[in-house]
């Protein structure tokens, strides 16, 4: 094979492969045809014109356009818009995870018109509040949680580090292409700094035994875990189903997926032992110079014997020169990387022919050029991240503008948000999809920071101030019989709210939210019950501080063998993979969570507390403020004779239990 340097900026790239790989390995790619690359998602994205519509007057932004286009060809029409009172609940618990205070609810509702309703989704998406909602969708795209699973289930040290920086990147609205960079390769970035090195963490969040039975098969698996969370977070796309052999559906063959196995093969776990071990985090000046600070404490204290008190001179250098932070991730410990092969049956005994870092040959009509190594590693992710990251990539934008649309909504534009291949769900507006797609990219009107495109609030504004979003819930029977899905969106679709929105909501009703943001995870309290099934009830779980498990939900332990009951049962997703949305399951245990637990019982005394502090001892004046605090409304007549009759007979605490155990408490509107 010939080796032809090609210059591209300042990196000096050279072709793909192994000497001998194309004879071996070109019948796989002979196996992808040109009918192959036809699927809709693998074309690109192009910004389609915005649909004209009879009813024009009801388009405020071209999301309008789009589906309103779709019920006019059915002779529909959409529903009539939400109450006020009802869409401010609904925006403020979509975008921040907890309901409008009362002073938001007065200064909206005295003028609640269509610019104040701008406003208000502009405000609500400046706030530190918005980043930790947000922030705990992505964690379940990227399977966080902070133990290591299998028997042991071993603390991550420091990784709660990687969720303080998905939570400060959506604050930030951190560009989604430096995202995505930053966590496949924020290491092998140029600027490459704390943050960078942090976001590393999404290579290190998946399962890992740390006493396997065969560590050849292990390693294939921890890299297995890679291939996959990658694959589906970024591209929408199943890859991992052609780790044995070819993928039975999708145009994927098992040289694909070992072409990207190649690609994370360099990385290696630090540990001693079965101990996990994070790593300093900093500028490649920052890390040098602690390197060489340790290196000069390691030396004065070599010849101290013991007993003996510290030289002086160590505490000074420790002084002049303090202890980085810690992060959590998989490094490359030399920018030589081990050959990869194929492997037979995925079986790590049966090595095929040698393969090389690579693309998914149904994606690229050739395969795209890898950098020599750098000093520090193989620079092999960061050609991945950047090839991801490119404004032509036919799924990027798609697939993430398809997750944020799903968070709004319930539904993704598709429905199958984790697999954009043959198998999933085809687009329910593809043409909407693809204006959303190219908007992100490339905005045509500013967005609300910046205007250089990959702006995630810019897709949120969008979204927020269009009349779809605006709808009302109203059931339509004859559009029902016809649409029982809602997949034209005639209406506003009901969502259940996730369990951290339920239990922060709680807390904020109650006033007992802690509002602290970031830092080590809270242990909120679980029964006894549940801790004396563990073989080590005494260590498993933190002694219960009300003050610090009154933080927002985000900042919870998740434990992958232990967790918290309240968040099980409530539909908490499975961190052992990549999860494109969380089942919705109505089951008894849900009710008596919310009814007997400890949690909501002792936010109900809080609560009550809370009444007769700001209500006195007037049972009208208790009724009509638990239900603006709760509900975002006023009681109707007969809610407000029902729990005036209630008071009579029960206590104040009860009637707080009742309200947070109503469905309206639930969901967002």
């Amino acid at each position: 094979m010939r080796y032809c340097a090609i210059f591209i900026g300042s990196m000096i790239l050279v072709p793909t492969g192994h000497a001998g790989e194309s004879k071996e390995l070109a019948k796989y790619d002979a196996k992808i045809k040109p009918a192959d690359r036809s699927h809709w998602s693998y074309q690109p994205v192009k910004r389609p014109a915005s649909p004209k519509v009879k009813n024009a007057g009801w388009v405020r932004n071209p999301i309008d356009a789009f589906v309103l286009a779709k019920l006019e060809a059915k002779g529909w029409m959409p529903a009539s818009p939400a109450e006020p009172s009802a869409w401010l609940r609904r925006v403020h618990l979509d975008v921040t995870g907890l309901p409008p205070i009362l002073a938001e609810q007065d200064a909206f509702l005295k003028n609640p018109t269509p610019e104040a309703m701008d406003a208000v989704v502009r405000d609500l998406l400046a706030r530190p509040t918005y980043g930790e909602r947000w922030g705990r969708h992505w964690l379940d795209v990227v399977r966080y949680a902070e133990t290591a699973g299998y028997e042991r289930d071993a603390v991550k040290p420091s990784v709660w580090r990687y969720r303080d920086y998905v939570i400060k990147a959506f604050n930030d609205d951190k560009p989604y292409d430096r995202f995505l960079l930053e966590q496949l390769a924020g290491d092998e970035l140029p600027d490459a700094n704390a943050d960078t090195q942090l976001a590393l963490g999404f290579n290190r969040l998946g399962p890992w035994d740390d006493e396997p039975a065969d560590p050849k098969e292990d390693r294939f698996d921890q890299l297995d875990d890679l291939v996959n969370a990658t694959s589906l977070v970024f591209m929408g796309t199943t890859l991992a189903c052609a780790r044995c052999h070819d993928h039975k559906f999708e145009a994927l063959t098992i040289h694909d997926y070992y072409r990207m196995v190649a690609i994370f093969d360099p990385l290696v776990r630090p540990r001693a032992g079965r101990t996990e071990l994070d790593l300093p985090v900093g500028t490649r000046t920052e890390l040098d110079r602690q390197t060489e600070r340790d290196k000069q404490i390691a030396a004065l204290l070599k010849d101290v014997p013991k007993g003996k008190p510290t030289p002086a001179k160590v505490d000074e250098l420790r002084k002049s020169i303090p202890d980085l932070p810690r992060g959590y991730f998989l490094r490359e410990p030399t920018p030589k990387s081990p050959d990869t092969y194929l492997l037979i049956r995925g079986k790590a005994t049966r090595p095929g022919p040698k393969v090389g870092p690579g693309m998914p040959a149904v994606l690229v009509a050739n395969q795209p050029t890898f950098p020599l190594p750098g000093e520090q590693t193989s620079l092999r992710r960061l050609t991945l991240a950047k090839w991801l990251a490119r404004p032509e990539h036919p799924l990027t934008a798609r697939v993430m503008v398809n997750r944020i649309w799903h968070y709004h909504f319930g539904a993704g534009i598709v429905r199958t948000p984790n697999d954009f291949g043959i198998m999933g769900q085809a687009p329910t507006h593809p043409e909407l999809l693809d204006w959303l797609a190219a908007e992100f990219v490339s905005p045509t009107s500013p967005t609300p920071k910046r205007g250089d495109g990959w702006s995630i609030k810019h897709l949120h504004h969008l979204i927020l101030t269009s009349n779809t979003y605006r709808m009302a819930k109203t059931w339509n029977k004859d559009y029902a019989k016809i649409d029982p899905e809602n997949t034209l969106l005639w209406r506003f679709p009901y969502k259940r709210l996730e369990v951290e929105a339920i239990r922060d909501s709680a807390l904020l009703v109650s006033g007992q939210l802690n509002p602290r943001m970031f830092g080590p995870s809270m242990y909120p309290e679980v029964p006894k019950e549940a801790l004396a099934g563990n073989s080590d009830p005494d260590r498993i779980w933190k002694p219960f501080d009300e003050k610090e498990a009154s933080r927002r939900t985000v900042y919870a332990h998740i434990k992958r063998s232990f967790v918290v009951p309240m968040l099980e049962t409530l539909d908490l997703c499975d961190s052992t993979r990549p999860n494109d949305k969380r089942l919705t399951t109505t089951v008894a245990p849900q009710a008596l969570t919310l009814f007997n637990g400890a949690f909501i019982n002792r936010q109900a005394r809080h609560f009550a507390e809370r009444l007769r502090k700001e209500a006195g001892n007037d049972a009208d004046r208790q009724i009509e403020l638990a239900y603006r605090l709760a509900l975002c409304r006023l009681p109707t007549d007969a809610e407000r004779a029902a729990l005036r009759d209630f008071l009579k007979r029960q206590s104040l605490e009860q009637m707080c239990r009742v309200i947070y155990n109503l469905n309206e408490f639930a969901y967002a509107d």
